[in-house]
């Protein structure tokens, strides 16, 4: 099935005002666009769920996602309601899969008020994708922002470690050489995201 809906999610510390650009583009090529602003902080499952069943609608839907975003796509995923069914795609950028290890570091530091109940799902410990649903993890390699510093030599977009971004029975991983917030913004990353979707068949 051709996938007709799109929906996107931001990362921590952000909305959807921040996905503008790239939805634009996915509304110009032809798919029906849910621009999902959540509390980043406190996530809300029930309420981000039921918003997602609605929209799906039954058709044929993928998800695009920023950082934390993808982990959000992963509960919703496994929370299993009949809509979840029709999402054939799950697309994410510099989302960490396998748990953040920035976040364990402020975590473990004491800084857990900083990032409050989304603790939920960056210290997440996921090593595979199960999901029916084809997972495309895009992820950067430009390391500007903390994780040089907390782990020096270490490959990242500067937030997020490469290897958090790989996991077992994923469709596909692509690099790009850009940073962690770059690449929600990249004509390179917009290419790939409509390449995928156009792919599905």
């Amino acid at each position: 099935m051709a996938v007709k809906r799109v929906i996107v999610l931001h990362g921590l510390y952000m909305s959807g005002f921040v996905m503008r650009p790239l939805c634009y583009q996915l509304k110009k090529a032809g798919y029906d666009i849910l621009n999902l602003t959540y509390n980043s902080l406190s996530p809300d499952k029930g309420e981000i769920f039921q918003r997602i069943d609605q929209f799906i609608d039954g058709q044929s839907t993928a998800l695009v996602c920023h950082s934390l975003g993808g982990l959000i796509a992963r509960a919703y995923l496994e929370n299993q309601s009949c809509q979840s069914e029709h999402i054939e795609q799950v697309i994410t950028l510099g989302t960490p899969h396998k748990g953040s290890q920035i976040a364990q570091h402020m975590h473990d530091k004491g800084f857990e008020r900083v990032l409050k109940n989304s603790v939920e799902f960056l210290l997440s410990n996921n090593v595979d994708w199960p999901f029916k649903a084809k997972l495309f993890s895009v992820a950067g390699d430009l390391p500007i922002g903390l994780m040089p510093i907390l782990k020096k030599g270490s490959e990242s977009d500067g937030t997020v470690l490469l290897d958090e971004t790989r996991l077992k029975g994923m469709a596909e991983h692509q690099v790009f050489h850009l940073s962690h917030t770059s690449m929600i913004y990249s004509r390179k990353v917009l290419d790939y995201i409509l390449n995928t979707l156009a792919a599905q068949h």
